[in-house]
Formats: structure tokens, C-alpha cells, sequence
């Protein structure tokens, strides 16, 4: 299984590390590498590590302030959407019996309060955007810290040369205590905690799917559901209708992208925000100014005292004072940590606040209107524009969760955890608009499905209060193994969030699951369907790969097919495309037993995705070559980010070749250079054979990628190999539905490797090989 085979010459080029000078002047001179930093040929140094952090911290320069307050204004259109439209429906989707006591609003709002300083301030704003991956966030950032300290992952694609990706080493506090290692170990040497991460992950990204169903249910429903104050003639079916029709060009739209309309998300979401807040003041000044009482918990103590279980299942409804928190997180990647810091505490948080308070002081003396707080609470004079503000947001914050849920099946595929789908990027400008069009129309028949069986946002809120906390949940957990792996915190520190934040999500966790026969089941069998695919393909995805790995030809096959005279060499340069990055995939045998000819260059093509955000461009190729020499076939490693954009503007295929060529020329002075170290004392007519030697090189250098460019113009053919895959003989019903059934269903149904990455199909030969697994 190990990649550096004896008679590969391997050659690890770093483009981000390059910063010594080149001792041979030749070297700037040839034509590939001018304008480039010069290759530095590396040695074993325990320092290393040590040494790039401190470089990395030296000559980084963050954003400007002025940059920070700017993205902290964009960030409020993208993702406060979600939590800033809570004020909608939290007091109704709370008392859905009414109000039995008028000090019950006390308690209610000093739960709400509590728990917006506790779970989006405390938790998210000042503990888990630490735990950024490069700047991205989300459950798959998380999921990969962890994979990156640990070895957790399950498809044994891991090579040595992934650390000296500039993104990928993480910066370690040096006072390493027993029980990271012992936790870190235990991750490592058992299967069963692999695959429960694994799973914790999938089911994660399942709630985020299954609230990017449920946002736009409900936001819109609850906005459109305010023209009731205006027209007590529409009926709950015209609202549902209205409803329908505004989902409808919600998802209609998304194939344009939200470029060009991003730009008016921030100020309709600051008008809103301060809408919010200013009637929340008003409300608060005329009705009850005693509401501010409401900061001491005893008011909770009281509201339990009083309404005991009933009290414990309301909190179904207080939880959805946060949703689309954990959006702080996942968006973060397309703004900075301190610019969300900094608009989440002085306008968010202020704003919400403000508007939760109010509604409080309006239900101290108007009990009865519980059901329809937010419009109720409405001056007159501010209805027609207060309407129009909230639709507006809320058709922002269904943007931003299908947004959201786009970029998360984008990472669920780098993980070979979905199945493949087409992945349209909306905006040159932003890499992360993305728009999938399976999953587009999925979401819509979900949403109008969802909105015409309800009706109304209280069986709604049940279903999203579960997603809501779930999500929740699992980012605990998750950070607290960072914590405790990676961060060493200290063991006072972890128990006090665990205590604290943990006992918290989990008491709202046990809520929201009573409400499992009132709606609360949606989610759940949502996610069900979703982990089920994810599990069928992840499954099959492992299979494929370790029967490749079992049946990966070695060096001295290669050579051996390579050699037979036999074997035609035909003009032109021949990618072969494979998951497999431990040799050269079976596939391989089989095109040449069955078509005895050969391309003059053969690039065996690896699509590899490691366990960070993003690989920088010029660190994206890793090649090999195959000896002898002479039979110029090289092995290339293409290694991208979760969130990297593989269908790039320029052809993937002028960028191989191209890095080819600079490979040719640094494996030759790499080869010179160790053979200039191994001498200690040189003559004059050693430095003359050097210049002579020097120039023979040159002259080699220039033979070899006359040959790829040759090579190239006569032209470039993608092999492709289409597995098919079947249970083999004797297997048990179990395994028969899961390969011969569901996973080829979800293959023939679904988009083909050519099509993901935008292979020409003139140039395009399919490989056929039958595997059974």
C-alpha cells in the first residue's frame, strides 16, 4: 500500500514553501520556470514545521479594519437571515395554548434572553469560530480538524506529501497532556469511533439539509401570513397558495446565482434589523417597562414552578429563538471571524433583543393576540411597510439555507459521501455560490409539499426545532474532542461548557424530540432518507477503492506491459483517470489486454480530495514518474479542497500539461543537485565537467518536453474507466440490495465522471471493468 515505491523517482514540489535561492543561475534561465520562484530541493529537518508556522505568522497581514466593518455590513444579508427572522413566530410557536399566567411572559422571555447570550453570543461567536478550517467553517470543518490531527478517515488515500500543503499542518500549543494522546489514540485504533464519526457527520449534514427545506417553509409562511391584518377576507388556503407561489420563483431563480442580488441583502436585512428594534423599543416604552425584570432567572424557577411539564415542552417553541445560528459558522468561510463577531454584537444581537422585549411588553397587555404577536405589535402607521420588509427577509433567509445547502452537498461529495451531481458555479466573483440543479428541484417539491400537508408554522416549528438543536448537538460535540485533541484546553474549561452549554442543548434537545408525533418526525425521516443514501454511496465508494487497492498492478507489471514490443506506441498523451493513489488501477490491465496499443505519454490522473477547505492552485499537482525513463509515464495526484471549484475556467488539461513540464525540469536539477551534495572537494576539472554536465541537462530538459508538447499537439485523450459494480458470488440479500440495487439505482440516475469535470467528449474513451466487491 505504500506509494514511494523503489523504483519511482519521487519529487515533492512545494511552490508555497519555495524561498531559498537557486545555486545554479541555469536554472532561473529556462523558459518553464521564468517567473516563477525557484525550487528548493528539500531535506529532513525537524524544525521544519516549527519554522513555516513562525514564517506564516511573520509576513501575514490580515484584513485592514476597513475591510473587517465592510465584510461585517455584508455579512448581515447572508447570514443573519434565518435567526433575525426568529421574531416572527417564537411567542406563538411557544404558547400554542395560550397565556395562563401574565408572568409566564417573564419567564418565557428570560429563557429567550438566556439563550441568545448563552448558544449564538457565548458558544458561537467566542468559542467555536476559533475552530475554523482555514477560515471555513461548518460540520465538515470540524470533521476535518479532527482527520487531520487523527487518523480517522476510512479510505486509506492518505500520503506523507499532504502535510507540506501550506493549509494543511496545524498550529500546536506545545504543552501536550495524556489525555489528547489517549483520546487521539483511542480515535485512531478503533474502527467503531471512525465510523460513528463518520456517521455524526452525515447525519449533521442531513439536519442542515433537512433546515434548508424547513426555512423556507416557515419564514415565508409566517411573513405572508401578516396580510391577515390587512384583509381579514384571505383565508388560511390563499396564504398557503401566496406561500407556494413566492417558493416557486424562489427556486426558479437560483440558476442565476445571487450575485447580482447579494448586493441589496445587507441593507433590506439592516432595515429589517432596525425595524425590529425600533418597534421592540416603542412597544417596550407604552406598554410594560417592568418587563425588564425578566434578566433575573428566577423568573425561569417560577415559570417551571408553574407550568412543570408544559413549561418543558415550550421550550420547543423558545428554541427557535435561534435558528440559523449555525450559520455564524458555515458562512464564515465567506467573511472573516472578527467581522461576524462584530456584526453579531452590536446589530444582531442588540436588534433581537430589542424586538423580543417589546413583543413581551405587548403580550403583558393584550394576552389574547398571542396567536399573531409580531403583526399585532405593529404600529398601524408601519404595517404596509413592516409587511413588505418582512417578506423581503424572509425570502433572504430561505436564500441563504439553500445557499448553504448547496455548499454543503458540495462537501458531502469531496468526502465520497453523496452521490455524484453537477456542480454549477454561479459567480466567477465568489467561489462558494454554487447551484445544483437535482437538488434545486428536490428542495422546491420538498418545500411546497411541506407547506401545503402543514398549513401553518406550529407543526412547522415542532419539525425545525429538531434540525435546529440537532445541529446544535453534534458542534458540541465535535468541539469538545478539538478541545480536548487539538486546542489542549484546560480540563476546568471543558467541563464548565460541557455543564453549561451541553446540559442546556441538551434539555431543549429532549423537548423538541416530544414533539415527534406533532411534526417533529420530519426531519428525522428526512434525514433517515439522506443518511441512507449517503451511507449506500459512502459504502460502495470504500469497497471500490480497497478492491482497487487489492488489485493495483505493480511497478514490474507496468514495465512489463510497457516494454512488450507487441505493444504499439501511438502519437498523442493519454490521461487515464482513477480514484486510486497507491498504484496504478486494474482497470489499466484490462484496456491493454483488450487494445494492445499505447499513447507516447501516459499521466495515470488521481482526483483526490484532502481534509481542508481549500489546496492552493500551484500546490494542486503531485507527480511521479515511472521508470525506465524512457517510457515517459508519469502518476499525478490532483488534490483539492471540499470547498475548491474543480470545473475551472481553464482546461484542466492545459494546466496538466503544463505542470508536467515544470516537473520535467525540477526532478532534473533535483537529480543534479543530490549528486553535487555527495561531493566534498572538487578540482578545476570537476568544476569543468560540471558546466559540461550542465549543459547536457539542459539539452535533456529540452528533448523530454518537446516530447510531452509533441505529444500534446497531436493530441490529448481522457480514458475514463466506468466501474461496474456487483455483489460478489455468495454474498448475503444484505449486500446484494446495497451494491446490484440501490447503489447502481443512484449511479444510473445520477451524473458521470465526464460530465463533473467537463471532459471533452470528442476526446473521451469510456474503459468498462466489472469489480465484485
Amino acid at each position: 500500500m505504500a506509494l514511494e515505491e523503489k523504483e519511482e523517482a519521487i519529487v515533492v514540489v512545494n511552490m508555497e514553501n519555495i524561498q531559498q535561492q537557486q545555486q545554479q543561475e541555469h536554472v532561473s534561465d529556462h523558459p518553464i520556470l521564468q517567473g516563477q520562484k525557484q525550487p528548493s530541493f528539500r531535506r529532513n529537518d525537524s524544525l521544519e514545521i516549527e519554522a513555516r508556522t513562525t514564517s506564516h505568522a511573520r509576513h501575514s497581514k490580515g484584513p485592514s479594519t476597513a475591510m473587517i466593518l465592510q465584510l461585517a455590513f455584508q455579512s448581515l444579508g447572508i447570514v443573519y437571515g434565518d435567526i433575525g427572522t426568529s421574531p416572527l413566530y417564537v411567542y406563538s410557536s411557544t404558547f400554542t395554548h395560550g397565556i395562563k399566567h401574565n408572568d409566564d411572559i417573564l419567564g418565557v422571555l428570560s429563557l429567550i434572553f438566556y439563550t441568545l447570550t448563552l448558544i449564538p453570543l457565548l458558544k458561537y461567536v467566542f468559542f467555536v469560530l476559533r475552530a475554523t478550517d482555514n477560515g471555513d467553517g461548518g460540520t465538515f470543518a470540524l470533521y476535518s480538524l479532527i482527520c487531520r490531527y487523527a487518523r480517522v478517515g476510512l479510505i486509506p488515500n492518505r500520503q506523507a506529501e499532504d502535510a507540506d500543503v501550506s493549509n494543511y499542518q496545524l498550529e500546536l500549543p506545545n504543552n501536550r497532556e495524556k489525555r489528547a494522546s489517549k483520546l487521539k489514540s483511542m480515535l485512531e485504533n478503533n474502527h467503531s469511533m471512525k465510523l460513528f464519526l463518520l456517521f455524526a457527520t452525515m447525519l449533521g449534514t442531513s439536519m442542515v439539509i433537512g433546515d434548508g427545506v424547513l426555512t423556507p417553509c416557515i419564514s415565508v409562511l409566517s411573513a405572508v401570513g401578516g396580510i391577515k391584518e390587512a384583509a381579514n377576507q384571505i383565508t388560511e388556503n390563499q396564504i398557503v397558495l401566496i406561500s407556494v407561489a413566492i417558493l416557486i420563483g424562489l427556486f426558479m431563480v437560483q440558476r442565476f446565482g445571487t450575485d447580482k442580488v447579494g448586493y441589496s441583502f445587507a441593507p433590506i436585512i439592516c432595515i429589517w434589523f432596525a425595524f425590529i428594534g425600533g418597534i421592540g423599543v416603542y412597544n417596550f416604552i407604552k406598554h410594560d417597562t417592568s418587563v425588564i425584570k425578566a434578566i433575573n432567572p428566577k423568573y425561569i424557577v417560577d415559570y417551571f414552578t408553574r407550568n412543570k411539564k408544559d413549561a418543558w415542552i415550550s421550550l420547543g417553541g423558545v428554541v427557535l429563538a435561534i435558528t440559523g445560528t449555525e450559520a455564524l459558522f458555515a458562512d464564515v468561510g465567506h467573511f472573516t471571524v472578527r467581522s461576524i463577531q462584530i456584526s453579531m454584537c452590536s446589530v444582531t444581537y442588540p436588534a433581537l433583543i430589542l424586538a423580543y422585549v417589546g413583543q413581551a411588553s405587548f403580550l403583558r397587555k393584550n394576552n389574547d393576540l398571542v396567536g399573531d404577536t409580531f403583526y399585532k405589535s405593529i404600529p398601524d402607521s408601519l404595517y404596509w411597510p413592516m409587511f413588505v420588509i418582512a417578506v423581503l427577509a424572509a425570502i433572504i433567509a430561505s436564500q441563504a439555507m439553500i445557499s448553504g445547502t448547496f455548499s454543503i452537498i458540495q462537501q458531502s461529495l469531496s468526502l465520497g459521501c453523496f452521490p455524484r451531481v453537477r456542480i454549477v458555479h454561479t459567480s466567477a466573483k465568489y467561489e462558494g455560490q454554487v447551484y445544483i440543479p437535482e437538488v434545486n428541484y428536490i428542495l422546491m417539491i420538498a418545500c411546497i409539499a411541506i407547506t401545503v400537508g402543514f398549513k401553518n408554522t406550529t407543526k412547522i416549528g415542532n419539525a425545525y426545532g429538531i434540525a435546529v438543536v440537532f445541529v446544535m448537538t453534534l458542534t458540541s460535540a465535535f468541539l469538545v474532542l478539538i478541545m480536548i485533541m487539538i486546542w489542549k484546553t484546560h480540563i476546568l474549561l471543558i467541563l464548565t461548557y460541557v455543564l453549561v452549554i451541553g446540559s442546556v442543548e441538551l434539555v431543549y434537545l429532549s423537548s423538541v424530540l416530544y414533539k415527534f408525533e406533532q411534526g417533529g418526525y420530519l426531519p428525522l425521516a428526512f434525514a433517515a432518507i439522506l443518511m441512507f443514501i449517503m451511507y449506500v454511496w459512502n459504502n460502495v465508494y470504500q469497497r471500490k477503492y480497497y478492491y482497487e487497492l487489492d488489485h493495483k498492478i505493480s511497478p514490474e507489471k507496468l514495465r512489463e506491459v510497457a516494454c512488450d514490443t507487441s505493444l504499439s506506441r501511438l502519437p498523442g498523451l493519454a490521461m487515464f483517470y482513477s480514484e486510486l493513489v497507491q498504484g496504478i488501477p486494474p482497470i489499466f490491465k484490462h484496456y491493454v489486454a483488450n487494445i494492445p496499443a499505447l499513447h507516447s505519454v501516459l499521466v495515470f490522473v488521481s482526483i483526490k480530495s484532502l481534509p481542508i477547505s481549500k489546496v492552493p492552485t500551484e500546490e494542486r499537482f503531485l507527480f511521479r514518474r515511472v521508470q525506465p525513463k524512457e517510457l515517459n509515464v508519469f502518476r499525478c495526484a490532483v488534490r483539492y479542497g471540499y470547498t475548491d471549484v474543480r470545473n475551472e475556467q481553464e482546461p484542466f488539461e492545459k494546466i496538466l500539461v503544463e505542470r508536467l513540464k515544470e516537473f520535467i525540469v525540477k526532478e532534473y536539477y533535483c537529480s543534479q543537485k543530490l549528486i553535487q551534495d555527495g561531493k566534498n572537494d572538487e578540482s578545476e576539472d570537476d568544476k569543468i565537467d560540471e558546466i559540461s554536465d550542465g549543459e547536457r541537462v539542459q539539452e535533456e530538459i529540452e528533448k523530454e518536453i518537446e516530447v510531452v508538447e509533441k505529444a500534446s499537439r497531436a493530441g490529448i485523450v481522457h480514458l475514463i474507466g466506468e466501474n461496474e459494480v456487483i455483489a460478489s458470488k455468495g454474498a448475503g440479500i444484505a449486500k446484494r440490495i446495497l451494491i446490484d440495487y440501490a447503489y447502481n439505482f443512484l449511479k444510473k440516475n445520477l451524473r458521470q465522471s465526464e460530465k463533473l469535470f467537463d471532459i471533452p467528449h470528442k476526446h473521451m474513451v469510456k474503459v468498462g471493468m466489472t469489480y465484485e466487491l
